[in-house]
């Protein structure tokens, strides 16, 4: 049979707090923002939406702003939260010069690889996406 009683119960938050651990490691290091700045630097020439011969200067908010979004809404789409996104892009995007319009692919892009990285790191469907 089951563990049932105070000592399920017991076994059952020690089991949470570890499970609880493990995901918060997971996602921590899945989402460290020197790591993502480093990744972007490095790869965002190569993504369909950079404009030719662009500075990083320009998409690094933006990619920043997508990783930060995400680790405040992990548990919401990003099409959840687009419009507050772009309402507070003016006030986030530093030296970009980009538009919310262009901005969101990027920020989409990071917030697409924390997410990913994120339900590695923990078994099931972390970000609800199905996969």
């Amino acid at each position: 049979g089951g563990m049932t009683g105070p000592v399920g119960a017991a076994v059952g938050a020690v089991v949470g707090a570890v499970a609880g651990g493990l995901m918060g490691r997971g996602a921590g290091k899945a989402m460290d923002p020197e790591a993502e700045d480093t990744y972007w630097r490095s790869n965002y020439t190569g993504r369909p939406y950079v404009t030719p011969g662009a500075s990083y200067d320009d998409y690094g908010p933006a990619y920043r702003y997508g990783v930060d979004a995400y680790s405040r809404f992990p548990d919401r789409r990003f099409e959840d939260i687009d419009q507050d996104l772009e309402r507070d892009w003016g006030s986030r995007r530093g030296t970009s010069n980009l538009d919310w319009g262009n901005a969101r692919h990027a920020s989409r892009d990071a917030w697409t690889r924390v997410s990913d990285s994120v339900e590695r790191a923990i078994p099931g469907d972390s970000d609800r996406d199905g996969r």
